[in-house]
């Protein structure tokens, strides 16, 4: 049940205002965040003397606690209220900035990064179900335009200003600067956002599942990250047992934490999801291998490669609210599916990176894949949240959100995974940038691959409407 009472024409458009203003703020500062540190992986490297599957880990550490939380917070919104789980995971999230920001070791940096992950979950699990509760369905596509636009402008800005930041000031100004930023947000929240939803008020929360849930995903994930040793095998198994021990509980408990029969019972809502996971996963490693690759290979400096990354996200930030708008009139299938071929396009062409590629090709293919991923994202998400009842909106915004992170892990996944198997466990030097363009080459191979699939996972998902 949503909390407020009987609101004037003029104060629900307050209200719609103020839910876009705080979802886009937050959607703004975690990419923000994301992408300033993928920049400033190599100087923090350097500082800590890591190898390049521990760096990896940086990023890791906070995709994966991310992916085990977003869906119960997700969740304990629907119960306990969107605008009270959105609130403490701004919270948390800016504190972990000046954790990570005084950092005095490496485990304590991926420590930290474990938090911010925590404050992540709860900020992704109730952004899209704020909007989704305030605008109709005819409106929403344009308002999720908006804040998904919101979410490629701190992509865009995040390379820029981190490498920046990095290169006159050290990796860690990034958090310094971040943390007046989330204070900021956290203002806006509090004086901005007076209503509060809970649809799902008075229903249980799933503990077990949760627990059950969080263990598969950390079992996945880590396995995926020791291949190809046995023990990551032995993880893997581990983790798909305990997925199936998740399902058979959320068909059984009558207050689940996530009802699996959504995708056994909801074509367009599943293979949206299913989408959803293949695109990120074939997408989310492309900056992190580029960006090695642009300060690495090319000599470039963390402000300068930053610069040429930032094509990409720029384009989606343009395209997005127009997608978005457009998926309020247009099939979101469609436009959904053209994106996705656009982006395999943009994957092939970066099979064929070398030592001599030009930066003009780089930002021409960011060019590409910023227009494919700028017409899937928006259309995507406003099919999966109008697929389903507005009790359900933090819970589907909690999954589409897992699948997003899910995808960025595995992506990241499959990256320190080829490393592993071309270059072992070394830090990326010039006796290894040949075994690394080979791991990168590789790795475009396999994300072509999955984006293929993806394509006819959004081709064949239905009309939303």
């Amino acid at each position: 049940m949503s909390t407020r009472g009987p609101e004037t024409q003029a104060g629900i458009q307050t209200g719609k205002k103020a839910a876009l203003l705080v979802a886009t703020l937050s959607s703004f500062f975690t990419p923000f965040m994301a992408a300033s540190v993928g920049v400033a992986l190599p100087s923090i490297g350097r500082e800590f003397s890591l190898d390049a599957i521990t760096l990896s880990w940086i990023a890791t550490s906070f995709l994966l606690a991310t992916a085990v939380f977003i869906v119960p917070f997700g969740r304990l919104a629907d119960i306990y209220g969107r605008k009270k789980i959105f609130t403490y995971g701004i919270i948390i999230f800016t504190i972990s900035c000046l954790l990570i920001a005084i950092s005095p070791s490496a485990p304590f940096l991926i420590a930290s990064r474990v938090v911010q992950g925590i404050g992540g979950a709860m900020l992704a699990g109730t952004a899209m179900a704020i909007i989704s509760s305030v605008y109709p369905v005819k409106e929403r596509g344009k308002a999720l335009g908006f804040q998904i636009a919101a979410v490629y402008a701190g992509l865009s800005m995040g390379p820029f200003i981190g490498g920046l930041l990095t290169q006159h000031f050290g990796w860690r100004s990034i958090f310094w600067v971040s943390f007046p930023l989330g204070v900021i947000t956290t203002i806006a929240v509090i004086w901005r956002l007076k209503t509060e939803w809970a649809e799902a008020k008075g229903e249980r929360f799933d503990f077990v599942g949760s627990l059950i849930y969080g263990g598969a995903l950390v079992s996945l994930m880590y396995g995926f990250s020791r291949l190809p040793q046995m023990a990551g095998l032995w993880l893997i198994i581990l983790g798909i047992l305990a997925i199936s021990a998740f399902t058979w509980w959320e068909m059984r408990v009558t207050s689940p934490v996530l009802n699996v029969r959504l995708f056994g019972s909801n074509a367009v809502f599943a293979l949206s999801n299913l989408a959803a996971l293949i695109n990120y996963s074939a997408t989310s490693a492309t900056s992190f291998l580029l960006s090695l690759y642009l300060q690495y290979i090319k000599g470039l400096s963390p402000r300068d490669a930053g610069l040429v990354l930032v094509v990409q996200p720029i384009v989606m930030a343009i395209l997005a609210p127009v997608a978005g708008r457009l998926s309020d009139r247009i099939d979101p299938r469609t436009l959904a599916s053209i994106g996705m071929g656009i982006t395999t396009a943009g994957l092939v062409l970066l099979i064929f990176v070398n030592q001599a590629t030009s930066l003009w090709y780089i930002m021409v293919i960011l060019f590409i894949l910023g227009v494919g991923f700028g017409l899937f994202s928006s259309p995507n998400s406003n099919a999966v949240m109008s697929s389903v009842e507005r009790k359900t909106y933090g819970v589907a915004s909690g999954t589409l959100g897992t699948m997003r992170v899910i995808g960025q892990m595995l992506s990241l996944g499959i990256a320190t995974l080829l490393f592993a198997l071309y270059m072992g466990q070394v830090q990326i030097t010039p006796e290894y940038y040949t075994s690394f363009l080979q791991a990168t080459r590789t790795g475009f191979i396999v994300f072509s691959i999955l984006c293929i699939g993806g394509i006819f996972a959004s081709l064949t998902r239905g009309k939303t409407r």
